[in-house]
């Protein structure tokens, strides 16, 4: 029952935090409940597992994982709110020096006690994947009007990185930190190169929704087609470790020119 109220309580504040205007936070300071936000000062262990989940310290709180950017939360009367994206409450069952029992809005109720030092560390291991030196090479051959063609595609590992939210066994929020290519496209007729550019994932802005965008990783192209009119790839942005991708066309003009389409 804890171990589902806790994870209700963290899915519900969600993984953006969002922040209120120095105005609306002015007006909600004004009739806070200051005893119980002394007494809620410090790290906050779990009944069972004595884990710390927590630490508040002022009008702030800091979760025991690695999204460590505090939130901002007020008390009043008998009710917590924590300020995500949108405010969410908890009542207040037991607020003691060193006990803390709230019921969540499904009611869950979870019980905590105060460790008895504030240098607690929290975390736990960031999951990141290793940045790859090598450069992965593909090339495909295309005849076409009785020409042969030759188009590769170098991946090319960066040190930019992409960070992913997940949640663990535990009901914690944990980042995975993973890193994106750039991709070095080139088409060869014989010894002559027709074409050549480096790839970034910023460039699918227009086909590829931002929110996507954000957590995906430039991940593979394709040489698939030549014509008159030009030369074809297929690039493939996912999200890492994860089952969504698009595959986005990149048409190439005579002229080096590239329209995305999807």
């Amino acid at each position: 029952m804890k171990k589902t109220g806790l994870g209700m309580l963290l899915g519900g504040l969600g993984m953006l935090a969002g922040c209120l205007s120095p105005q609306q936070h002015g007006a909600e300071k004004q009739d806070e409940n200051q005893e119980v936000i002394q007494r809620l000062q410090g790290i906050w262990l779990d009944d069972n597992t004595e884990a710390p989940l927590f630490k508040i310290q002022g009008d702030s709180i800091y979760y025991a994982s690695q999204i460590n950017a505090p939130m901002p939360f007020s008390v009043h009367n008998d009710t917590i709110t924590v300020y995500s994206a949108q405010p969410i409450h908890y009542f207040i069952e037991e607020c003691l020096s060193y006990s803390l029992r709230y019921r969540t809005s499904v009611g869950e109720t979870v019980s905590l006690h105060k460790a008895e030092s504030d240098t607690l560390s929290f975390g736990t291991v960031v999951s990141v994947k290793v940045v790859e030196s090598e450069v992965f090479e593909k090339d495909s051959v295309i005849f076409h009007g009785g020409e042969r063609y030759r188009g590769y595609a170098y991946i090319n590992p960066t040190k930019k990185r992409v960070t992913l939210v997940s949640i663990n066994e535990e009901g914690l929020p944990v980042e995975n930190i993973y890193y994106d290519n750039i991709i070095h496209i080139c088409v060869y007729k014989g010894k002559e190169r027709l074409f050549s550019k480096d790839i970034n994932k910023e460039m699918f802005a227009r086909v590829v929704p931002a929110d996507f965008l954000n957590n995906a990783i430039l991940s593979d192209m394709d040489f698939v087609k030549v014509d008159e009119k030009g030369y074809r790839y297929v690039a493939t942005l996912c999200i890492p470790d994860g089952a969504a991708c698009y595959n986005v066309r990149l048409d190439v003009s005579k002229e080096g020119n590239i329209v995305f389409s999807r």
